[in-house]
């Protein structure tokens, strides 16, 4: 292997790390699921009344819940999921809202089969890499390659 990219804190022994995206954790329905919902989503609070989607662990509605100053909502409430593609499949047909991570939904979004019911995003503290063995780092190829892959990022 010449390189890779790596979703995690960027500190890889023996490995050369070059920061690629960032990563933000938010909120995310379907459009229908926004529109129908009863009582309406127009505040964090409003989410002890929906279905919360989680992806692997309750860890990231417990952040963003506790950044939005949300107390009524049961961080733990919902259906796991242990795939990203599925989490965001199933906020997309309606089964609830899901904190999504910002690269995985950007399509999602982009094309309206996901909204953010809020503005609050928080950075998470693992972002995507580009990594590669120490020396070759400055080997043309994987050079030109990084380069292109950051421009294009």
């Amino acid at each position: 292997m010449d390189v890779g990219i790596r979703y995690g804190n960027g500190r890889y022994p023996g490995l050369y790390s070059c920061r690629v995206l960032t990563e933000d954790l938010f909120p995310v329905c379907s459009p229908a699921l926004l529109a129908e919902a009863d009582p309406p989503l127009k505040e964090p609070r409003d989410l002890e009344h929906v279905t919360l989607l989680h992806d692997d662990s309750f860890g990231d509605w417990r952040t963003w819940l506790l950044a939005a100053g949300v107390e009524n909502v049961d961080p733990a409430h919902g259906t796991i999921y242990h795939d990203s593609s599925m989490l965001l499949q199933a906020a997309a047909a309606g089964q609830g809202v899901a904190v999504a991570r910002g690269v995985l939904a950007a399509d999602y979004l982009a094309q309206g089969r996901l909204v953010k019911p809020f503005a609050l995003s928080l950075p998470t503290d693992y972002a995507y890499y580009f990594v590669c063995p120490k020396d070759s780092a400055d080997d043309p190829k994987v050079r030109t390659f990084r380069e292109w892959l950051l421009a294009e990022a």
